[in-house]
């Protein structure tokens, strides 16, 4: 394993098109789930120049009745639910406008032989929603135990959208994208060799060259927005790692003013590795948002990253990545695998069989013990869902509260 090396991940801020699709399909989510802990919710977001388009399948008491028909006030209730998700996150925009952009939805019940799979019936367990493999991983590289790549990258836009939204910065316009190049000495971040910062601005933000004869563009404006960010990327990253040698790039493009949904169209599960590790972490290719927790490709990803904190926070290994395979219908795990990369003090075959004892890793299992069938999944689409606290704790796959029983059952 390399001990030196540069390291690069990237994140989107919350107005970035595809976020506000996952946050769209997550607001559906928390909706079905607040009023159903059982409810069943697969909702994909497509969001473009004035419009948002729902689809999926979905089942809820409360919002869809017995024979599949919607409840009364349903439908507005989500399209009310859309539209001040859209508002909550700025967009006012002539090209997308919380307001009075065009909402179209097209989910409709859930197949009944997907259903009948997946359901907890008589002698029949819980099955897992999909077949498919997830990871998890950790490393002591932050305190959050996240990959520091990502972490920063997410922590840099997390800090611009809250200047933006408390009025600090009100040059700035929801849609951005952050990226950060990290060297590391014995596997240990120590330098920021690059940052990148591309956002969205309000008109004459740019440099004067990059004028199209309406917005002509202002140095001194622009001037202002670099300095901007290039304090934040001081704040956020630790003392030091900015160097007279760091590569800087705030809006290398010169002009940024059109953006968004109304710049890019924006689908829900496109920035899973975002979403994940940055890229520090192999990935099994499904999304979160959108999904209730008896969908492993959410459930058992969220199981995966709290085992494999739980093993770095107990000191056991200084970075850690766990897989779960599992196949539609099936309640039981096909596989669980432990990776230390070299760096644990015990042998991963001992933890594979260690724990599965902790926490049963059937999906009705993962969702009792994380306490997943809540409202609980809109804050988690955007800024990462690994690493992440909200309303000022934890999310429950993020806590550390397994390391006495861990240690306890390694002896």
């Amino acid at each position: 394993m390399r001990s030196s090396f540069l390291f690069t991940s990237e994140s989107v801020s919350e107005g970035h098109p595809d976020k506000v699709a996952d946050q769209i399909s997550d607001t559906v989510v928390d909706l079905f789930l607040a009023k159903d802990p059982q409810a069943r919710v697969a909702c994909e977001t497509l969001v473009t120049t004035q419009r948002v388009v729902l689809a999926g399948e979905v089942r809820g008491n409360g919002m869809i009745d017995t024979d599949g028909n919607w409840a009364d006030g349903a439908l507005a209730e989500i399209e009310a639910a859309v539209r001040a998700t859209v508002k909550r996150i700025g967009y006012e925009q002539d090209g997308f406008h919380w307001d009075t952009l065009e909402f179209a939805n097209y989910l409709h019940p859930q197949s009944a032989h997907i259903a009948q799979g997946v359901d907890e019936s008589g002698n029949k367990d819980e099955g897992a929603g999909d077949q498919g493999i997830m990871f998890g991983y950790a490393t002591d590289e932050t305190p959050d135990l996240m990959p520091a790549t990502l972490y920063y990258s997410h922590k840099i836009l997390e800090r611009m959208a809250a200047d933006r939204h408390s009025g600090v910065a009100p040059f700035l316009e929801p849609d951005a994208k952050s990226q950060v190049t990290l060297r590391y000495e014995n596997e240990v971040p120590v330098e920021a060799t690059a940052l990148v910062v591309s956002t969205q601005h309000a008109v004459d933000y740019c440099l004067p060259w990059e004028s199209d004869g309406e917005s002509g563009g202002d140095e001194a404006k622009y001037a202002t927005l670099r300095d901007y960010v290039i304090g934040v990327f001081r704040d956020v990253l630790p003392d030091g790692f900015i160097t007279d040698s760091t590569v800087i790039h705030v809006n290398p493009t010169g002009r940024f003013e059109i953006g968004g949904p109304d710049g890019d169209a924006g689908v829900t599960g496109r920035k899973i590795i975002v979403d994940t590790y940055g890229g520090a972490s192999p990935h099994g290719g499904g999304a979160f948002s959108g999904k209730d927790p008896t969908k492993v490709d959410r459930s058992a990803a969220y199981v995966t990253r709290y085992l494999a904190k739980n093993v770095v926070a107990a000191g056991l290994a200084r970075r850690c990545t766990i897989q779960l395979s599992y196949a539609i219908g099936v309640a039981e795990p096909l596989s669980v695998y432990v990776d230390l990369h070299g760096t644990g003090t015990v042998d991963e075959a001992v933890l594979e069989a260690a724990l599965p004892k902790l926490v049963r890793l059937t999906p009705k299992g993962i969702r009792t013990h994380l306490g997943l069938n809540k409202a609980i999944y809109q804050p988690s689409a955007a800024y990462g869902h690994f690493g992440r606290k909200a309303d000022g704790d934890f999310f429950s796959w993020e806590k550390t509260d397994l390391v006495d029983q861990l240690r306890a059952e390694l002896g």
